[in-house]
């Protein structure tokens, strides 16, 4: 018998309450990150202002630590930094999403807030079918569905889901992660009038086509947005073998740059390229606030292999978003930011300018704590190598001889360690985001990012060269905003 509406939110509300505190006892929750109350968090969906305040939506299964038919859960802001938990925004209780309201995005239009998602069917045989939805709310608060209002068109099959929506030039567009007939993955776009009646206006781009070769059997979680005047489109292809230091990840999240026509359903473009260089990173999602930043969060995990499990999985949660970044075009590369509010956090400076590091280990007094901030200015480097060692096992380290920066890990098995790796040809700044049981690394002002878990506690911090280094270190603690 379907549930409705009303007794799934007694029901969630009953799992929440029941597992907090074996929740809240895993010494592995974050301090200044979104997570899932209990359950599985992962895609962020309807990253959005409205009304003055920031909700971010993402993929949830309150029920287990796993896979599952999704809800959206809701967090608001009204800073980027201070979250509180709202009720869930959809919950699969109808026929068109029965099996799970699956990611999607939220626009406002006439004082509304428009979501749009895939709605997930499946039948006995596990056949699938899937429908781009629409639910709309006056406060942000509540949603009223209105059911589908696109089906998969004709070549497609129903891996058709993930549906961005953004205006420019008088009309709503849309993207959708798609997959052709021939099992090739595909970014479509559709266009509208009203956000009510879609026209399906052609591929922007998809493997085999500009140029690309075979690009992957399926593309997900389309983004098209534009960056300081250049036309960005991020899109996560699935199935690419990896290439030297790149695609090293199960499934990819980068960005094609170029020029747009919409009328024309084109898109002229150069190379995929990596979004984040780390171990877990997957599905970003973007929007535009009052002060016209093009703002970032991401879901701190990927698509993992069947033998993974996290340490988090036994206090029955697993996964985080991102924080949030701000995007910037510049030369030629887009880069990431940490947003300024996250300033708000600091506490507990401690500072050290122009110190010469000469072929020792060093550490600094009071540089130390999992859950921190840490910046490194290069000033000069005269070295094979350098490094800053994290905790127990977690190292950065630039190979300035072979010009390569590598992040290393222990695995989540604990008894194996594994490495990402970036070509850089110099190494000017480190700025580095620890938090209980995660790592996000900006290296050069956000030319490249690293974002990782990180189930390492240790709180020291280890400086290392194989030569001279001379280099400036700041450091602060930062203040929990979680109360969940």
């Amino acid at each position: 018998m379907k549930q409705t509406a009303l007794e799934m939110q007694k029901k969630v509300n009953s799992m929440i309450a029941n597992a907090k505190q074996v929740v809240a006892s895993d010494s592995y929750r974050l301090h200044y990150h979104l997570m899932p109350p209990v359950g599985l968090l992962n895609d962020p969906n309807g990253f959005i202002y409205y009304k003055g305040k920031y909700h971010i939506f993402y993929q949830w299964n309150p029920f287990q630590t796993s896979h599952g038919a999704k809800f959206w859960g809701h967090y608001i802001s009204d800073d980027l930094v201070h979250w509180k938990e709202a009720p869930f925004a959809l919950a699969p209780d109808s026929w068109f999403d029965k099996d799970g309201c699956y990611s999607g995005s939220a626009i406002v239009h006439n004082d509304k807030m428009y979501l749009f998602y895939t709605g997930n069917v499946k039948d006995d045989e596990g056949n699938r079918e899937s429908y781009q939805c629409l639910a709309v709310s006056k406060d942000g608060l509540t949603f009223e569905k209105k059911g589908p209002v696109i089906q998969v068109p004709t070549g497609y099959t129903a891996h058709f889901r993930d549906p961005k929506v953004f205006y420019q030039d008088n009309l709503w567009y849309m993207v959708l992660g798609a997959q052709t007939e021939a099992e090739q993955g595909e970014v479509v776009l559709f266009a509208s009038s009203d956000l009510v009646s879609w026209k399906f206006r052609g591929t922007l781009s998809g493997s085999n086509q500009n140029g690309l070769g075979n690009f992957g059997y399926m593309w997900e979680c389309p983004d098209l947005l534009k960056v300081n005047g250049k036309d960005i489109l991020l899109v996560c292809p699935q199935g690419i073998q990896p290439r030297g230091f790149d695609f090293q990840n199960i499934f990819q999240s980068g960005y094609f740059a170029g020029k747009v026509d919409l009328e024309k359903a084109a898109f002229e473009h150069g190379d995929f390229i990596e979004l984040d260089r780390g171990f877990d990173f997957y599905a970003p999602q973007t929007t535009v606030d009052e002060y016209g930043r093009q703002l970032l969060f991401g879901w701190m995990g990927n698509a993992e292999e069947e033998d993974v499990v996290q340490p988090t999985v036994q206090y029955e949660w697993i996964h985080a978003l991102t924080i949030p970044r701000e995007l910037e075009w510049k030369d030629g590369v887009l880069l990431q930011h940490p947003v300024r509010e996250l300033k708000k956090l600091r506490e507990n400076e401690v500072g050290y300018k122009d110190v010469l590091l000469d072929s020792q280990a060093k550490t600094f007094q009071h540089v130390s704590g999992s859950v921190s901030e840490l910046i490194i200015e290069i000033t000069e480097m005269n070295a094979e190598n350098f490094s800053v060692q994290l905790g127990n096992s977690t190292i950065i380290l630039f190979d300035q001889s072979n010009q390569v920066l590598t992040l290393e890990r222990e695995k989540f098995n604990g008894k194996e360690l594994e490495q990402r790796h970036y070509s850089l040809d110099k190494l000017h700044s480190l700025h580095v985001f620890r938090d209980a049981s995660s790592l996000e690394l900006f290296v050069n002002d956000g030319e490249a990012v690293f974002s990782a878990r990180i189930f390492d506690q240790g709180h020291e911090i280890v400086f290392n060269v194989d030569g001279r280094v001379t280099l400036n270190v700041h450091k602060w603690d930062l203040q929990r905003t979680t109360t969940y």
